[in-house]
């Protein structure tokens, strides 16, 4: 079969969040650096597509937007990335799966979005700001959503991100699905263009629009703090329990399922 069953799927996220857990902190560090800039080019390609599309035909110009926004999470698990927001589904299934314990968990995740943090500032800053893919005529496109994200109130991002998360978490499990290149990619392309047509909030992303914004002058440091907390908390509960934890429940044994592959990195 061309496909792992869900059964599989699990021990395979449960055996990733083990590993993931045991990487030392410059491994971390290099690949977290490299999923925050592979999200963030994926925004970078979002917006540019998006401001090609005349004003008129704006909603066209979103949807196609959202189409190929997916680049980011494709070259996180196909290319290699520790990218924080699937992370917030394999480790803590490898948690309830009594493989690793809280304080590998969460040294995980310091590491990880520390480095998804520098990444996304880092494209933001170097090709947002210092070359204007950001500005100019992208500016407009920038502002606004980065505004609209920012102007959300706390329980509005915080539900938001549990959403958006439910939908990429299911994208990595998706992928784990498939053996093979086209069918990971197709795994995963739906999910996160529907969290982003949507409109669903993504820590890592937002780590790059609101630096990408404020760069530019139009937004401040304290509005993309008080943005990041309620994201990052509901990203955790999206990816921990509605997925990890409801297949955790639903499929994993006593003793995991010997993985047949090598899973990928996300």
């Amino acid at each position: 079969m061309s496909l792992n069953t869900p059964v599989h799927i699990a021990a395979l996220a449960i055996d990733t969040g083990v590993a993931k857990a045991r990487l030392p902190a410059r491994t971390l560090l290099t690949l977290g650096f490299l999923a925050g800039a592979f999200i963030a080019l994926g925004f970078l390609l979002d917006i540019h597509v998006s401001t090609m599309i005349p004003p008129a035909w704006a909603s066209l110009g979103n949807l196609l937007g959202a189409a190929v926004f997916p680049l980011g999470l494709i070259l996180v698990v196909l290319a290699g990335g520790e990218l924080l927001t699937g992370n917030m589904m394999t480790l803590p299934m490898a948690l309830f799966a009594r493989r690793i314990g809280v304080l590998a968990l969460l040294r995980n995740w310091a590491w990880v979005s520390a480095a998804n943090l520098l990444g996304a500032v880092f494209v933001a800053w170097c090709f947002g700001h210092l070359l204007g893919l950001t500005e100019g005529p992208y500016l407009a496109k920038t502002v606004a959503i980065a505004q609209a994200k920012a102007s959300a109130g706390w329980l509005q991002a915080f539900i938001s991100g549990i959403g958006c998360n439910w939908l990429v978490c299911l994208a990595v499990w998706l992928a784990y699905a498939s053996k093979d290149v086209p069918g990971k990619i197709l795994g995963m392309w739906f999910p996160v263009m529907a969290f982003v047509a949507i409109g669903f909030q993504h820590v890592v992303a937002n780590m790059f629009i609101l630096p990408a914004a404020i760069f530019a002058g139009a937004l401040d440091w304290a509005s993309c703090l008080a943005n990041l907390v309620p994201v990052y908390l509901g990203n955790a509960l999206g990816g921990a329990v509605f997925v990890g934890l409801a297949y955790s429940v639903a499929y994993t044994a006593p003793q995991p399922v010997a993985a047949a592959t090598q899973p990928s990195e996300a």
